[in-house]
């Protein structure tokens, strides 16, 4: 039994169909235009606000700007995925992925210039890695290489102009919150882990929902001296 309450994994099927979908999109996009699909799927602030897109803030997630882009967060995904995977179960592992992706196209949307266009699964990483560390940390495995590998990629994120360290951060912090709630549960829920997990997965998600309508409203003052809203 795994700490999540849920059998051990064997088979991280879930990774393996990540990696695939974010790949062929890859694919589709190098076809169709790299920069045609960023323009239209991307996290674009001012194309969430002005034209009601939200659904830039997760498909962005599955686009990449370069095949040295794709390559490196599927490479990362292969090496940390499978082992959350087998410890959370699919359908949790699902669920980190997306949600610590969702938390890292929010942060870029809270934080980036609303210009700004970009494209990534680098938030779900990050959030993979902030998961990796907490669920670590309560398993006591030696993290060392993820700290390490975390590490190197904020400074990567910081010192080169083109890394979108905000959608960074804003997965990790989310992926290690997500993380917390699976494997850390109260001693008043020990006897309902599942609904302890999905009220604090549901208010985690909350709170992502209130700081995107706070960052609309902010958005929308932006505009309103130059006669738009």
């Amino acid at each position: 039994m795994t700490v999540v309450g849920g059998p051990l994994i064997t088979r991280p099927y879930v990774t393996y169909s990540l990696i695939a979908i974010n790949v062929a999109l890859f694919g589709v996009s190098f076809l169709l235009g790299i920069n045609e699909l960023a323009e239209n799927f991307g996290m674009w602030p001012f194309g969430i606000v002005l034209y009601g897109e939200w659904w830039r803030l997760i498909t962005a997630a599955f686009l990449h700007g370069g095949l040295l882009h794709v390559a490196f967060n599927m490479y990362v995904l292969f090496a940390l995925g499978p082992t959350l995977e087998r410890v959370l179960g699919h359908v949790r592992f699902v669920v980190l992925y997306l949600v610590a992706a969702l938390g890292g196209s929010i942060a870029s949307y809270v934080f980036s210039d609303p210009r700004t266009v970009s494209v990534g699964a680098s938030g779900a990483i990050f959030g993979l890695m902030g998961a990796l560390i907490v669920a670590g940390r309560r398993l006591r495995w030696d993290i060392r290489q993820v700290l390490i590998l975390l590490a190197v990629n904020v400074v990567i994120g910081f010192i080169s102009p083109s890394v979108d360290w905000r959608a960074h951060f804003g997965g990790l912090v989310v992926g290690a919150l997500v993380a917390g709630v699976f494997v850390w549960t109260p001693p008043m829920f020990r006897s309902s882990r599942v609904l302890w997990q999905v009220l604090g997965v549901l208010a985690i998600c909350m709170g992502l929902i209130v700081v995107t309508v706070w960052r609309t409203g902010q958005v929308w003052d932006l505009l309103a001296p130059v006669g738009v809203g």
